[in-house]
């Protein structure tokens, strides 16, 4: 890898003839084979820190992103973890406007390129997309734009962009930077890999002078070494933000009557916009139905709709508020609605990362918002079947097992869930006074001397044994791999008799979730002792487990839910200021929040600009914004004002 500071920039094909305003002022800094010098690196500072006032409106970066765009800047090769919602688009959009030429941005969704591009657009950003969704003639019209050097971003799917014509295309174009969105898949521990992500590994040998980011919201310490071992072919400058979300309210119960409870939760927040996830399409239509006969505004999606009437929803749903949509995994990745108050899951999601990444939808904006998921013992019988019935090899079965029961974990836990969730992810446990299990704690029985004997029974076996095997052994079980073992001769062998299987596989989650052992993905699973667990064993400490936990049905009093402490007259001027976002953004076929956050609107209830150099000082205006909206705010802000 080359060092951050004194790095050598290197063509690697002929710059196109320049046309005024298509490079950026930065870009004339450092030529191919020039080295970068501590001035220049400044300099391009600079640049990235005005791209970021005058294009897209902002005042600063969010944490996290700075060092991204810097490292960047700097040609080097990045894996960046951030929480959704936290900024990971501008890490690379603004390295590729301050580079100039030309910037390739992987996505593995069409809808989600559709509306970056969209968003890019309305910010004066140079970007376009080629997929398969659009007419041929308007992807040439594309291309022939790319060419001639107009776009500064171009986003396509992995499949397109692999294809020998396209990268011998691409070859001959002056391309600075490449991005790739939702980089988790393209490692085969994360557990929502995708084949076709795998070709990108060839890419730093296609482009070898080019800086490669890697982007995603949900990878553990294992998926991170594989995406860089795959991508880069070694470590990679490596920025992780942190995981932890403390704006979104956790909270996990057991499913009993699951219409009844997702009816009263949606109820408490009627006039919120939510998402509920199913795991079936059955399920689905049944829980939407369900919902608007109780008079309840949802929406339904799933893959088995007709496409037309999915992106009706959709489009819907974007640009809408209020509104519920229920739906399968099938909707999701890219939403970037940052008014989604809550995520409900009816069923128990595939794994931590999937539901990190679901939940990881609510509370975009920063404000309150809650995690609500519903679970039994049906969901884990149904999830395991699902992982059986894969067609992938016997060692990708057993680790996506180790991950599902690891989300089991979690969802039994005793203890602070922000605590176990930040630890999945190798991040640093923090209690949060945020979850169910911190603000209603549970009751608890004395678990200690289970969880000794448990522990006892995991060190004789030698620390390399799944829950499954473990628990055989505690009941004094008969099997064939306990007696190929000679585990039956040991003297914990049938110590546990006495607690029922399904009470021992319990105990074993929740002293997964209460760091007293530990499993490794990547090692298939067998469960080891924590220091926490061996402090335990030596009689230091307690360790209490819970029974299963009821429905929490109340909600959080609305003063710490984020409503915006506006008088009568501001949530009037607020209102009309939504409706006026609404009408343009149909008119221009984009989401809502693509012309203006609501925090960007609420500064101007706030402010009430009455010219334009007022109006360029709200949050989210930028040159084009700017240009294009201040007209149409300032004479509904100038109504209420008068």
């Amino acid at each position: 890898m080359p060092p951050a500071i004194n790095i050598v920039i290197a063509g690697r094909a002929p710059i196109l003839p320049r046309r005024e305003g298509t490079e950026s002022d930065s870009a004339k800094f450092i030529r191919p084979g020039i080295f970068m010098s501590m001035t220049q690196s400044a300099m391009r500072a600079d640049a990235a820190r005005r791209v970021l006032k005058q294009t897209f409106g902002f005042d600063g970066f969010r944490p996290g992103q700075e060092e991204v765009v810097s490292a960047l800047l700097a040609g080097e090769h990045v894996l960046t973890v951030m929480p959704t919602g936290a900024g990971k688009s501008l890490c690379f959009q603004i390295p590729a406007l301050v580079l100039g030429g030309l910037t390739i941005v992987v996505s593995p969704l069409v809808a989600l390129m559709e509306d970056q591009v969209a968003a890019l657009k309305l910010a004066g950003v140079a970007a376009e997309t080629i997929n398969s969704a659009r007419p041929r003639p308007d992807n040439v019209a594309v291309w022939h734009r790319v060419t001639a050097g107009e776009v500064r971003l171009l986003y396509l799917a992995p499949e397109r962009l692999m294809t020998a014509p396209m990268l011998a295309a691409l070859s001959k174009l002056p391309v600075r930077l490449i991005a790739i969105d939702e980089a988790h898949c393209i490692s085969r521990w994360g557990p929502a890999f995708r084949p076709e992500y795998e070709a990108l590994s060839s890419l730093r040998t296609q482009f070898p002078d080019v800086p490669i980011a890697a982007l995603t919201a949900t990878a553990d310490p294992a998926t991170r070494d594989d995406i860089s071992a795959r991508l880069y072919g070694g470590p990679a400058r490596a920025f992780v933000s942190g995981f932890d979300r403390p704006n979104i309210q956790l909270a996990v119960c057991e499913r009993e009557s699951w219409k009844r409870q997702l009816l009263a939760f949606v109820q408490e927040r009627q006039g919120d916009s939510g998402i509920v996830y199913c795991l079936s399409r059955r399920m689905v239509e049944e829980a939407a139905l369900f919902l608007q006969q109780n008079d309840v505004p949802a929406l339904a999606y799933h893959a088995g709709l007709d496409a037309a009437l999915r992106s009706r929803h959709q489009d819907r749903f974007m640009t809408e508020s209020g509104l519920v949509m229920v739906a399968t995994i099938a909707f999701g990745m890219g939403i970037d609605k940052p008014d989604l108050r809550y995520v409900f899951h009816v069923n128990l999601p595939g794994s931590m990362e999937a539901y990190y990444q679901e939940i990881g939808r609510a509370g975009r904006d920063g404000a309150p918002a809650e995690a609500h998921m519903l679970f039994s013992a049906d969901d884990i019988r149904m999830r395991r079947m699902f992982i059986d019935n894969e067609d992938t090899d016997s060692d990708h079965k057993q680790r996506e097992h180790r991950r599902l029961d690891l989300l089991i974990a979690y969802a039994e836990a005793p203890e602070c869930r922000r605590e176990a969730l930040l630890r999945y992810f190798g991040d640093a446990p923090v209690q949060c006074g945020n979850c169910d299990n911190c603000l209603d704690p549970p009751r608890l029985s004395d678990g200690t001397a289970l969880a000794q004997q448990c522990l006892a029974a995991v060190e004789a076996t030698g620390q390399r044994f799944g829950a499954a095997h473990i628990v055989d052994v505690l009941c004094g079980a008969d099997t064939q791999k306990v007696r190929d073992t000679g585990h039956d001769r040991l003297a914990i062998h049938g110590a546990g008799r006495g607690v029922a299987k399904p009470e021992w596989r319990g105990l074993v989650r929740q002293m997964l979730a209460a760091d007293l052992l530990s499993t490794e993905v990547a090692a298939f699973g067998g469960l080891a002792i924590t220091a926490k667990g061996a402090r335990l064993m030596a009689g230091q400490g307690e360790f209490h487990y819970r029974p299963p936990r009821r429905q929490r049905q109340e909600k959080a009093p609305r003063s710490q839910r984020g409503a915006e402490d506006l008088g009568e007259a501001d949530a009037q001027l607020f209102a009309a200021l939504k409706r006026l976002r609404l009408e343009l953004a149909q008119t221009r076929g984009v989401p809502a929040y693509a012309v203006f956050p609501d925090r960007s609107l609420i500064d101007m209830t706030r402010r009430k600009p009455s010219n334009s150099d007022e109006f360029a000082m709200i949050h989210g205006v930028g040159a084009a914004k700017l240009r294009d909206f201040a007209t149409p705010f300032l004479t509904v802000i100038g109504e209420f004002v008068l």
